[in-house]
């Protein structure tokens, strides 16, 4: 029984990804007769229309979308096996992938990278910074070896190691009343308006849950980062929790002030996750001991 080749599965993700026989075939460096009949041919081994072809474009069929979806998983094994080999013969050198979220990307990689750098010049990493649910499908989709994320964070066949605790600090402007109180606790913010970031970060979460917060502040405003966050509380908007991560990244702006609570309030881990499959250990192992050292 034929089986459908990799040049075939490639052409397909291929005109998937463009709509588009022509620029398909652009990109695949062949003609567009080419790149057509090799389509007709996977057509007829699989025994489906996998295209609607029309003046618009080329469109996939519902066939075609679970084959195109298998084709992306077939050629990504491909290449993740030539890594595998690569990395198996000689570990610590070829690229790696990491993802890292927003709140922690900006503040920590540039202490990182330098040492990275330094102690492995043959591994060539590659940044991907997005929210923590879509760096798992990353993982899981072997486009990303591992994630720096904040835990606890619980996903199916993914393993997780925490590197170090991040304490929440208060921040707010200077007439607050709990800008100058004596003794601040997470207590305090009970009842309080505290800006956060919209749904969808952990950050958000880690807040909710760590310090008690009922009534996030300014709910028409939706901050998606946190040096925004903190714009939002200079201008007078409320006050708000910042990681000691990234104050001690300078991001608090001129005038705000900025306290630890006691006892000190441990918002979040911050730890690395990767594919309980993954054939990267050496290399998580490796960049553990520089993150944690960081």
């Amino acid at each position: 029984m034929a089986q459908p080749t990799l040049r075939q599965l490639s052409f397909l993700t291929a005109i998937a990804e463009h709509g588009s026989f022509v620029a398909a075939a652009e990109q695949a460096l062949v003609t567009q007769p080419s790149l057509s009949a090799a389509i007709k041919e996977l057509e007829a081994t699989l025994g489906a229309k996998l295209i609607e072809r029309g003046r618009s474009g080329a469109t996939l069929t519902p066939a075609g979308e679970i084959a195109a979806a298998h084709a992306r998983a077939i050629l990504s094994s491909v290449d993740q096996l030539g890594e595998a080999v690569h990395v198996a013969a000689e570990p610590l050198t070829g690229p790696f992938r990491l993802g890292v979220i927003p709140t922690i990307a900006p503040f920590f990689l540039p202490k990182v990278l330098p040492r990275a750098k330094e102690s492995f010049p043959k591994l060539k990493l590659y940044l991907r910074e997005d929210l923590t649910g879509r760096l798992i499908d990353g993982l899981r989709a072997h486009t990303l070896d591992a994630a720096l994320i904040a835990l606890p964070y619980e996903a199916q066949g993914i393993d997780t190691l925490a590197l170090f605790d991040d304490e929440f600090l208060f921040v707010g402007p200077p007439d607050h009343p709990l800008s100058t109180k004596a003794v601040l606790s997470a207590a305090d913010l009970e009842g309080e308006p505290v800006l956060l970031l919209e749904d969808g970060h952990c950050l958000r979460d880690h807040a909710i849950g760590v310090c008690g917060i009922t009534r996030p502040g300014q709910e028409e405003v939706r901050a998606t980062s946190l040096f925004t966050l903190v714009q939002m509380a200079a201008g007078g908007l409320g006050i708000s929790l910042l990681p000691k991560i990234a104050a001690d990244a300078g991001i608090a702006a001129d005038g705000l002030v900025v306290r630890p609570f006691t006892p000190p309030v441990i918002g979040r881990q911050i730890g690395l996750a990767w594919r309980r499959s993954s054939g990267r250990l050496i290399e998580i192992k490796a960049l553990s001991g520089i993150l944690r050292s960081a």
